[in-house]
C-alpha cells in the first residue's frame, strides 16, 4: 500500500453515498435530510464540490421560500 496521500485526496473529493458515515456528514454540515444528500448525489454524481454547491442552492431556496 502506498503512502501517497493521492488516495486520500482524491477519497475526499467524493462523497459516497453508499456509506451511511458520508452521507450523515454532508446532511448535518448542509442542515438538509439524508434523503436530500444521497437524491442530490443522484442527480450531480458524487463530485463532493457539486453535490455540496447544489445542497447549498437548494437549502437556500427552501429557506426563502422556494425563491
Amino acid at each position: 500500500m502506498s503512502n501517497s496521500g493521492k488516495g486520500r485526496e482524491q477519497d475526499r473529493a467524493r462523497v459516497a453515498g453508499s456509506q451511511e458515515h458520508e452521507v450523515r456528514y454532508e446532511s448535518d454540515k448542509e442542515g438538509v435530510s439524508r434523503a436530500m444528500v444521497k437524491d442530490t448525489i443522484k442527480e450531480v454524481g458524487n463530485s463532493r464540490e457539486k453535490v455540496e454547491r447544489e445542497l447549498g442552492n437548494k437549502n437556500r431556496g427552501a429557506k426563502n421560500g422556494g425563491r
